[in-house]
């Protein structure tokens, strides 16, 4: 069940650490997972979708933009040992999860945290998100206008996002708001999701 306060930076509800197995990166992982956040008890469908569908992440920066307990942060490190990756989320029960969980595993290479603990001058080689559509128009625009104009150059950003909550439109918005230097195109669809994918020219 989706709690309409995990966007907020301190959700309702108690933070009681729970065990939570998922597989991650081909293999089974104990993790552990809280309430007053998305997706609690597991991978959800649009993230199994996404990392499922995209190639390994490249580069030596990676960013997974609303990381919730970590899936998407914890596989990139998983996949991509010795790069950086920034895992973000306004929801600071999420940032504490997915270091929790990063340390877990033995992963030194995530740093999670608040989007304002990022520093602004950094750019990322690699983006993948499965981003926080229910928020609403205006305030997932201003997160995306934020994050992926900072692609490194020849960066890739890859989104999931179901069909009918706006996939369609919100790659037809992305294509012109990132005009010049930037392609954005349907990737791939899946079930009721697609796979956008945002390329900056090198």
């Amino acid at each position: 069940m989706e709690s309409q306060h995990y966007f907020s930076a301190q959700p309702a509800g108690p933070d009681t650490r729970r065990p939570l197995s998922v597989v991650l990166a081909g293999a089974r992982r104990d993790l552990v997972t809280s309430s007053g956040l998305f997706s609690p008890d597991g991978v959800d469908k649009g993230t199994a979708i996404l990392l499922d569908a995209v190639p390994d992440p490249q580069g030596r920066r990676l960013l997974d933009i609303g990381c919730g307990w970590g899936p998407i942060a914890l596989t990139m490190a998983l996949k991509a040992p010795d790069a950086e990756v920034y895992a973000v989320d306004v929801n600071e029960r999420c940032v504490a999860l997915t270091a929790e969980n990063a340390a877990r595993l033995g992963l030194g290479n995530v740093a999670a945290g608040t989007p304002d603990a990022v520093d602004g001058s950094l750019v990322f080689d690699t983006i993948w998100s499965n981003p926080p559509i229910r928020i609403g128009k205006q305030e997932l625009h201003a997160l995306l206008l934020d994050w992926l104009p900072r692609l490194a150059p020849d960066g890739r950003a890859w989104l999931v996002v179901q069909k009918n909550l706006g996939a369609d439109s919100l790659q037809r918005w992305l294509a012109g708001e990132l005009a010049g230097g930037f392609t954005v195109r349907r990737a791939e669809t899946s079930k009721s999701f697609r796979i956008i994918e945002v390329h900056r020219a090198g």
